[in-house]
């Protein structure tokens, strides 16, 4: 009996390990997982998974920029910070299982749609039932609320409409803002003064505009990857009468959209040290201009119909999308390091 109680504890130490080495996949990557594989993890790597968790970074850039700000204001509080930076965390992975249940539901992700060839579906791979679907949804969701109604009964002020506009985007971005040309622009709101003036404001407990116009240098950055999303999607968004921005502008000027906010990015940081709202560290973003050059050329042209030869199989058929996202994580670390020295030496 003993013996076979220290050979459950091997396997279970066993399997953590594996977990954790799950972990580290669901944040950096979206790995596929077939049925077998799904039950074998433990709750949190399911988790991870199933909330897409490898995009989760630019929210908490979102929450770093706001913290560091008011840090620089000499404003700072960790409380605040740290329960703001949770809540928008649950709270966007609250968003990516409501996209996920709404498009299932709506038919939009049937029959190897694209949001299948490139990730897991927990739904559409049958790897959850709805029931199982809604558990995760229900505890995501309610510590994002919990979260956010502490936040306010602490703070009051204008933290209760803050919270009332990102449950709305929450509730609302995949239908019907995504599905009529919204989506773009509702990141662009969400990712830039919503959560980092938000969480500047429930840190400081002051609103500050200047924060306003930085947090849009690195809003640009998300939504140039979803923007890449929808173009690489146009056609299949199109038939499923999806009509993203993409879908309304067209494919080409879609493409030149994209280098227009990825060029916008370093104008408006040239911008912001031009008028001595911020100091010269932000201009350390330049380092990046030779990845915007080659980013921005690859835009210049349609997306290939096949896969490259040397093309990454796991990544395909992102293209755009992989290309602003690899844009947007190089840019984004050397803004918020930027970001941090203005802060601890000026």
């Amino acid at each position: 009996m003993l013996r076979e109680h220290f050979s459950n504890f091997r396997t279970g130490i066993r399997t953590i390990m594996i977990d954790l080495n799950m972990w580290g996949l669901a944040l950096t990557k979206m790995p596929r997982v077939d049925a077998a594989k799904w039950q074998t993890l433990d709750p949190i790597a399911k988790w991870l998974i199933a909330t897409r968790a490898s995009v989760l970074f630019m929210t908490f850039t979102a929450a770093a920029l706001g913290g560091l700000l008011a840090w620089r204001n000499d404003l700072f509080h960790w409380q605040p910070w740290l329960v703001s930076t949770l809540g928008l965390l649950f709270a966007h992975a609250t968003n990516n299982l409501l996209n996920d249940f709404t498009d299932s539901r709506r038919g939009i992700d049937k029959n190897n749609y694209y949001r299948n060839q490139y990730g897991v579906h927990i739904l559409e791979d049958g790897l959850v039932s709805t029931r199982q679907f809604w558990n995760f949804l229900g505890i995501t969701g309610t510590i994002a609320l919990l979260l956010g109604a502490w936040l306010v009964w602490q703070y009051s002020g204008q933290t209760l409409n803050l919270m009332l506009a990102g449950a709305f985007f929450v509730l609302f971005y995949t239908w019907p803002l995504k599905y009529y040309g919204m989506g773009e622009p509702a990141v662009l709101l969400v990712w830039g003064p919503l959560m980092v003036g938000g969480t500047y404001y429930v840190v400081s407990g002051h609103w500050s505009w200047d924060v306003c116009w930085l947090s849009l240098v690195f809003a640009l950055g998300p939504t140039t990857v979803l923007f890449g999303k929808h173009t690489d999607k146009l056609e299949d968004d199109k038939a499923k009468r999806v009509f993203s921005m993409p879908v309304l502008l067209g494919e080409q000027l879609s493409r030149h959209a994209v280098i227009t906010m990825l060029l916008s990015q370093y104008l408006l940081t040239v911008f912001l040290v031009a008028s001595g709202k911020f100091n010269w560290p932000l201009l350390l973003v330049l380092l990046n201009l030779a990845n915007l050059w080659q980013t921005s050329k690859e835009f210049l042209h349609a997306k290939p119909i096949e896969k490259p030869a040397q093309y990454p199989t796991e990544i395909w058929p992102l293209w755009f999308s992989a290309l602003a996202f690899r844009h947007t994580r190089r840019f984004t670390g050397l803004f918020l390091l930027a970001v941090a020295i203005d802060v601890l030496f000026f």
